[in-house]
C-alpha cells in the first residue's frame, strides 16, 4: 500500500522557483530517498506531500488518488520530524496515542494498537516516562510509533537521524530499514547523507538545485551515474575526477596519464569506453573513477580492463577495513583503497592497479556523461 506519484510538481516562493517539474512514481512498499545537498529542494518537496506546503503546480497522488486539495490529516499520511516533535508534558503512552485518542478511536483498540507499537519499538519499559527522561534514540522511536500507531498508507521522513551520535545514527538506520520491512507500506525519507540513502533506500531520488538529476535503484545510482553531479555526491570517499586527453592510434583508444615525477602513460579503454569515446579524441574530458577501483595489485581482481601504474604515496588513512591511499595523477589528487597490511610509505612510489570496467566520463564543461 502507499503508492505515490508526483506529476510535474512546480513551487516558487515569489519570483523564485525552487522546484523544476518534479517527477516520481514508486511502486507499492517502497522506500524513496530524496537526497542531496542543503537548499536542493528536498524537504519543500516533503512539505508539498505532506499538504505543509501548496505547490505552485502539479499533481500528488497517494494510492491513485489526487490530493492536492486536502488538508495533512486528510491524506493518509504521517510525518516524522528532524525534532521528534513530542509533547512534553505528556507521557510516552500519551504521545503514541495522541492522535488515535483525537479521532475518536475505540478504547479498546487503542490499546491493542499501543501495545502492538510499543512491542515493536521495544518501549514497553518506557510508556510512563517523558520526553526529558528518554534519550534522543528513545525519543527518536516515539516519534517514529506515533506515526505507526496511525496505520497511515505513507511515512513521511525529515532528515529523522541528524540529531543522533554516529553510533546511534547507524542502529536507527537498521531499526527504521526493518520496520519497513515489518509494515510493508511505503516511506519517503529526506536526508542529505548519501550513506544512509545507499543502505536504506529502494528507490534514490538525487536532487540539485530543485531538479532531480537522477532517479534509480543504489546500484544505478552509483554504479551508472547520470552526471558528474551525482557521481560526486554519491559516494564516500568520493569519485575521483582526474582530467585526461583522449587518444587514438592503431585502431584503439587510450588515455594519457603522469604521476608525479614519472613519464606519460598510455592507459587503454575497455572496448565499450573505446566506442562512447571516439567523438572526443584530442580532446579533453573528466575520467571519474572511485577509489576502490584503484587498489594494490594483491587486492587486484582478475579482468581484461586491469591497468598498473607506479604512483607517489602522499599520505595514508588507515579505515581498519582498508586504507586510504593519497596520490596525484594529472596534477590532480586522487584517493585510492588498498588492503590494511600492503606495506605503503609516504614520499615512495607503490603500484596501484585500475579497474576500467566502470569508469565513467563526463564533460568537462557542463557535467554531462559522455561514457
Amino acid at each position: 500500500m502507499g503508492r505515490l506519484i508526483l506529476k510535474d510538481i512546480h513551487k516558487k516562493f515569489g519570483k523564485d522557483e525552487v522546484l523544476h517539474g518534479i517527477n516520481i512514481e514508486t511502486e507499492e512498499n517502497q522506500f524513496l530517498i530524496l537526497v542531496g545537498p542543503s537548499g536542493c529542494g528536498k524537504t519543500t518537496l516533503l512539505n508539498i506531500i505532506a499538504g505543509l506546503e501548496q505547490e505552485s503546480a502539479g499533481d500528488i497522488l497517494i494510492n491513485d488518488r489526487r490530493v492536492n486539495d486536502l488538508s495533512p490529516k486528510n491524506r493518509d499520511i504521517a510525518m516524522v520530524f528532524q525534532s521528534y516533535a513530542l509533547y512534553p508534558s505528556m507521557s510516552v503512552r500519551d504521545n503514541i496515542l495522541f492522535g488515535l485518542v483525537n479521532r475518536h478511536v475505540p478504547k479498546s483498540e487503542r490499546e491493542q494498537i499501543l501495545q502492538d507499537v510499543a512491542h515493536m519499538l521495544q518501549l514497553d519499559h518506557l510508556l510512563d516516562r517523558r520526553p526529558r527522561q528518554l534519550s534522543g534514540g528513545q525519543q527518536q522511536r516515539v516519534a517514529i510509533g506515533r506515526a505507526i500507531a496511525r496505520r497511515p498508507a505513507l511515512f513521511l521522513f525529515d532528515e529523522p537521524l541528524s540529531n543522533l551520535d554516529a553510533k546511534l545514527r547507524v542502529e536507527m538506520r537498521t531499526e527504521i530499514k526493518r520496520l519497513h520491512q515489518q509494515l510493508k507500506t511505503t516511506m519517503v525519507y529526506v536526508t542529505h547523507d548519501q550513506i544512509e540513502a545507499m543502505t536504506m533506500g529502494d528507490l534514490i531520488a538525487v536532487m540539485n538545485d530543485g531538479i532531480i538529476q537522477q532517479l534509480g535503484t543504489p546500484d544505478a545510482i552509483y554504479n551508472d551515474p547520470a552526471n558528474r553531479f551525482v557521481a560526486g555526491f554519491m559516494g564516500s570517499p568520493s569519485m575521483n575526477f582526474i582530467p585526461v586527453t583522449v587518444c587514438q592510434g592503431d585502431g584503439t583508444v587510450w588515455l594519457e596519464l603522469r604521476g608525479e615525477g614519472q613519464s606519460v602513460s598510455r592507459l587503454p579503454l575497455p572496448p565499450v569506453l573505446q566506442s562512447g569515446l571516439k567523438s572526443a579524441v584530442d580532446r579533453q574530458v573528466i575520467l571519474g573513477i572511485r577509489p576502490e577501483q584503484i587498489t594494490d595489485p594483491g587486492s587486484a581482481r582478475e579482468g581484461s580492463a586491469l591497468h598498473t601504474m607506479e604512483l607517489m604515496v602522499e599520505m595514508t588513512e588507515p579505515t581498519g577495513a582498508d586504507t586510504l591511499v593519497f596520490t596525484r595523477l594529472n596534477k590532480t589528487p586522487i584517493v585510492a583503497r588498498a588492503h590494511p597490511s600492503t606495506k605503503l610509505v609516504q614520499g615512495t612510489n607503490t603500484l596501484l592497479s585500475f579497474h576500467m570496467e566502470r569508469a565513467v566520463f563526463f564533460d568537462p564543461d557542463d557535467g554531462r556523461r559522455l561514457a
